[in-house]
């Protein structure tokens, strides 16, 4: 299958009411979006928004956030094309290593490369992050990947 035909836009105001509806339906932490607003995506197939997502960058370091695609467009390649659109913009971006807390998807992200890894071996300024501190439980799993 050819991952489908993707655009990521920064989530202007509409954006984030998308990002937040959508992370809140998902059972996925939204608290903190508007204070971290430029941190994430609208993403679109032709004119309809699918999707959102978010990277928060942290020098060579960066915490992917947030990977929804809505339910209607599952199943159809945009979990993926979404993931590669914002690793290839966190690379560009100079981020070495992506890390990400995940409830659901570790199987999902595995057979994308990424990595279990201890929780406390994950960088400082990761660690400190809302996401890390306040929104995830401690029994999310944890996985890294180097870009």
């Amino acid at each position: 299958m050819t991952d489908p035909s993707i655009t990521l836009r920064k989530a202007d105001e509409d954006g984030v009411d998308l990002v937040e509806s959508l992370l809140e339906a998902n059972g996925l932490p939204f608290e903190d979006v508007r204070a971290k607003s430029e941190c994430f995506f609208v993403v679109y197939s032709d004119t309809e928004r699918i999707g959102v997502g978010g990277v928060e960058r942290y020098g060579s370091n960066g915490l992917l956030r947030s990977v929804v695609v809505t339910e209607s467009n599952r199943g159809q390649g945009y979990g993926t094309a979404l993931c590669d659109a914002l690793e290839e913009r966190a690379r560009t971006s100079g981020v070495e290593t992506l890390y990400l807390l995940t409830t659901t998807a570790a199987a999902f992200f595995r057979q994308r490369g990424y990595e279990e890894v201890v929780r406390g071996d994950v960088p400082s300024s990761i660690q400190r992050t809302t996401e890390f501190t306040d929104l995830c439980p401690n029994s999310a799993t944890c996985l890294r990947k180097d870009l």
